[in-house]
């Protein structure tokens, strides 16, 4: 008989959580960055959840937010019609690049030195942190809202992104040219590179689709039960994968088949993000209930967690 799953419980926002992410592993551990409605993003200690800080200086909802790969820097895109930069040790605010319309997505390159952001406008740019103060790089194209964009795990000079516009584009920073558009069932709700930089995994409709990041061939899509708001595949890439979308659960399948093998309940909103951790030993799911529940990848003894002894709930 397994264990039930018992989350740990992040509480703090007082509005919806659109966004989460994980740093790499560091040499002090990994971190948790969470957008919000409230303005306010949060950072915490990945591994248990506890708060560290919250970033103050937003004037508008908080949609995306991410850390650089030494977790020493944030950036976030807000309905202020900003993106900011953040000493993520501090709370800082190092710089603020202003948009026409609501950011929605905004990540760093590899190597931290560049950001890259999309929302309402349907413009992506290209901000050099190393000359901060000059215009960035833009490329048009999108027909739509764009919901998220990020860098190629392979080529610094590619980016990819997606939106309400129902494609994937990838676009080359040498020629400011799109290279590619592929369509999808729907529009693009999110996108999420593994840790190795192999595996891209999307979500558009109810279909999961996981991508040979280096080549853009599909390597295994699945139709899912539910309208779903994201997806994440397990660090290994193999064994599981989980999402979240519509009906308030945090599912759980078998990367092989894409059987449900797990349902957790808890959460009082559809769920908008969820994220594995970088070392595969747990994840993480943001919700409109304003709340981020950390769940284990397996329940055995693991930081906060000890054996409960009660029954874990399975899919009827």
């Amino acid at each position: 008989m397994s264990l039930r799953q018992v989350p740990l419980i992040c509480s703090g926002h007082s509005r919806p959580v659109p966004d989460l992410a994980y740093s790499p592993i560091t040499p002090d551990g990994f971190f948790l960055i969470s957008a919000c409605l409230d303005g306010k993003p949060q950072l915490r200690n990945g591994e248990t959840g506890d708060w560290i800080g919250t970033f103050e200086g937003h004037k508008g909802a908080v949609w995306c937010a991410r850390l650089n790969s030494a977790a020493t820097q944030a950036v976030t895109g807000s309905a202020d019609y900003t993106a900011k930069l953040w000493d993520a040790l501090t709370g800082t605010e190092l710089k603020s690049f202003a948009h026409n319309r609501i950011v929605k997505t905004a990540d760093f390159s590899k190597d931290g030195k560049k950001i890259i952001t999309g929302g309402q406008d349907k413009i992506l740019r290209i901000f050099d942190l190393e000359k901060p103060d000059e215009a960035p790089q833009t490329f048009e194209g999108h027909s739509n809202s764009i919901k998220v964009a990020q860098w190629s795990a392979n080529d610094t000079n590619t980016v990819l992104s997606g939106g309400a516009d129902e494609a994937i584009r990838i676009w080359d920073l040498r020629t400011k040219a799109q290279v590619k558009s592929i369509p999808t069932k729907g529009a693009i709700t999110s996108m999420d590179l593994s840790f190795d930089g192999k595996i891209l995994t999307t979500t558009a409709g109810r279909e999961i689709t996981f991508w040979d990041a280096a080549t853009m061939q599909v390597l295994k899509a699945f139709t899912l039960n539910i309208d779903l708001n994201t997806g994440a595949l397990h660090p290994s890439g193999t064994g599981k994968f989980v999402a979240g979308g519509s009906d308030l659960h945090v599912h759980v399948y078998d990367y092989a088949t894409g059987e449900e093998i797990e349902v957790h309940k808890g959460h009082h909103g559809p769920v908008h993000a969820i994220r594995f951790s970088p070392d595969g030993e747990s994840y993480s799911s943001g919700s409109e209930d304003g709340t981020i529940r950390i769940w284990q990848n397996g329940v055995k003894p693991y930081g906060l967690w000890q054996p409960s002894g009660a029954e874990a709930q399975t899919p009827k």
